[in-house]
């Protein structure tokens, strides 16, 4: 299949490339809000359950809501940018996100805001995954290799900069907004970009789009939400049947999917998530080292402002900026990653998830001698190491995982390695910041710390032996 292109103007003599430095910086400046709001909400949800009066529950629905509306309806979003134009679904989801940013930034009670997040998380859904197959579609060769190693320096560093900026704007109380303006500052932001990308993005899309698979969208939102809604909930319910029920009828919602799945691609058609697209060693190997990173680094961040905010004693800005050692170190190592790649291929990768283990060994010393002292100077060198390992890593991942995905399959190959990332970013949120939650009472909030980052350690250990197994070139 083909892919057709739509540029700007331009002179017949020397086109310039489909996706310009304007485009590039406009969608990657969409990919970061989605990533910045799944985190951002961390340092802010003791402000948010006193202001509201939430219970523990309805406050992790806050996250969760949006985290499992935001993973469940990813795959659907590349496939509609696929069929509709990938601009057209790229507008109108920046245009709900910052219309649903507002609802959650006005909400009058703690279940407005929990649905207002679940609308946040379905407005991602359709905007990022356009991010990607634009990139792919719209760019080749060396631009293509340094648009993709941005995109994830881009993921990374929102992820941190989201805990970051959440406590800042907590602190500041802007105009009385209090944790309000960590969902009102979305709105300019996206005024901003839906500006730029009405000039700046070219329109791309498949040239023999395939329907939207109706029983394998079903399929995959069941199977998602019978593992993420228990995990997610469950701790703070009291594990209730339903959690039980959910859990054991998961195995059955995948075998079911897979099912239909593999029966629509053996007929010729294009499913949702075409099971052909995993026989790609880049793609295939490449989402199995995301799983265990992404679990790592989400579980990481809920439990780090945690324990920093109820452990430490420290306010929502040094809790905060105690991260910024990692944000850095992220920002620079990653910008060194193309040239890494191009001189020692994928190994750089293993490289990152043996510094990163470096770096949680050093945070797990200074809990155990600084606690609860334990303040930007204690975590410093951990947190760089930290940091500059997960820039090895995430950027040259993304950018492997996306190299052999024909730009007709852009889309859907998008959708699903943002799919990945997402679920396994709110697994991480449910499993070790439920195993964290469920330590404290019996062992303190240092000794619990310190056993789930002993537990993420063992993840950053299959993250680095899975690793050896990636091609050791990128195209």
């Amino acid at each position: 299949m083909s892919e057709t292109v739509t540029v700007p103007a331009a002179s017949k003599t020397a086109a310039p490339p489909a996706l310009g430095g304007p485009g590039l910086f406009t969608v990657l400046l969409a990919a970061a809000l989605p990533l910045v709001d799944f985190f951002i909400v961390n340092v802010a949800l003791p402000a948010i359950g006193t202001d509201l009066t939430a219970g523990e529950a309805v406050l992790e629905l806050v996250v969760a809501g949006y985290g499992v509306a935001y993973a469940v309806l990813l795959v659907l979003g590349g496939r509609l940018g696929d069929l509709f134009g990938r601009r057209r679904l790229f507008l109108g989801g920046m245009a709900a996100f910052g219309l649903t940013s507002l609802a959650c930034g006005l909400a009058p009670g703690a279940w407005t805001l929990v649905a207002a997040r679940v609308a946040q998380g379905a407005s991602a859904a359709a905007m990022l995954p356009q991010v990607l197959a634009t990139i792919q579609a719209a760019t080749s060769g060396p631009r293509r290799a340094k648009a993709m190693s941005l995109y994830g320096a881009t993921a990374g560093l929102s992820m941190v900069a989201g805990q970051i900026l959440g406590g800042v704007l907590v602190a500041a109380d802007l105009a009385g907004t209090g944790w309000r303006a960590i969902f009102l500052v979305n709105v300019p932001v996206v005024v901003l970009g839906l500006v730029l990308a009405a000039r700046f993005v070219p329109e791309t899309r498949s040239h023999r789009p395939e329907p939207v698979d109706g029983p394998g969208t079903v399929l995959l939102a069941v199977s998602l939400l019978t593992l993420l809604a228990p995990l997610t909930e469950g701790r703070a319910a009291g594990w209730p049947l339903w959690t039980w029920l959910s859990l054991a009828a998961f195995p059955f919602a995948v075998a079911a999917f897979w099912t239909v799945e593999r029966r629509a691609d053996r007929a010729g058609r294009t499913p949702l998530v075409p099971p052909s697209l995993f026989r790609v060693p880049s793609m295939r190997r490449g989402l199995e080292l995301m799983v265990p990173f992404s679990i790592g680094f989400s579980g990481f961040m809920f439990m780090i402002a945690l324990a920093l905010q109820r452990g430490a004693g420290l306010g929502p800005v040094p809790a905060g900026l105690a991260l910024t050692p990692m944000a850095l170190a992220f920002l620079f190592v990653s910008l060194a990653g193309p040239r890494l790649i191009s001189r020692y291929g994928t190994r750089v990768v293993t490289a990152g998830a043996v510094l990163q283990g470096v770096g949680v060994l050093l945070i797990v010393l200074a809990a155990l001698r600084y606690w609860p002292h334990l303040g930007l100077g204690a975590l410093l060198p951990g947190a760089a190491v930290a940091g500059a390992g997960q820039a090895l890593q995430l950027p040259n991942v993304l950018r492997i995982v996306m190299s052999e995905v024909p730009p007709a399959r852009a889309g859907v190959g998008s959708g699903v390695m943002v799919t990945t990332q997402q679920a396994a970013l709110s697994l991480g949120v449910a499993t070790l910041g439920t195993l964290f939650l469920t330590l404290v009472p019996h062992l303190g909030m240092r000794d619990a710390l310190v056993t789930t980052l002993l537990v993420q350690l063992a993840g950053i250990v299959l993250t680095g032996l899975l690793s050896l197994r990636l091609p050791r070139t990128v195209g």
